[in-house]
């Protein structure tokens, strides 16, 4: 089993930097968790009503290497209990982005539900990007069995 020194040593470095005093640098709430709670930086509480939407600062920048993105999710429990989540499901940092991270926040919810300043509001989960290289074709090259079957088409 590897010490938490050896997982230490293995993880990649994303630096932040904060634009706001009250800004909280993402952490991770457990061992094992794949993404790190964003807080926000709200000056006072911000009441969502149903279907209503807000940009959520977080009050940071992040500096991600070349190769790797963040991807902002919705926190579960929010979107559980009370229909708050964000308008593009998940939003993409890109690595060269430079501005403040916010979170498009939507309430699908029946209730309105009001975020308080310093709340945690989405996850955040660095992954790996791998950029295609495109190239037009004339034909598809073979069939396949499902074709051009769609939304469903494989069954329930």
């Amino acid at each position: 089993m590897q010490t938490l020194k050896e997982k230490t040593e293995k993880k990649l470095k994303v630096e932040f930097v904060k634009i706001h005093p009250k800004a909280q640098l993402p952490t991770y709430a457990t061992d094992g968790a794949a993404g790190m709670d964003l807080t926000n930086v709200l000056e006072s509480p911000l009441t969502l009503k149903p279907h209503e939407r807000a940009k959520v600062p977080t009050g940071l920048i992040m500096i991600l290497p070349e190769g790797y993105e963040g991807q902002v999710r919705p926190r579960s429990g929010l979107a559980a209990k009370h229909g708050i989540t964000l308008t593009n499901c998940v939003g993409t940092v890109d690595s060269d982005y430079r501005g403040e991270m916010c979170c498009l926040m939507i309430n699908l919810g029946n209730e309105p539900y009001t975020i308080q300043p310093g709340e945690r509001i989405a996850q955040l989960v660095i992954a790996p990007v791998i950029q295609a290289e495109t190239e037009l074709v004339d034909k598809i090259p073979e069939e396949t069995k499902r074709g051009t079957g769609g939304f469903g088409s494989t069954g329930k």
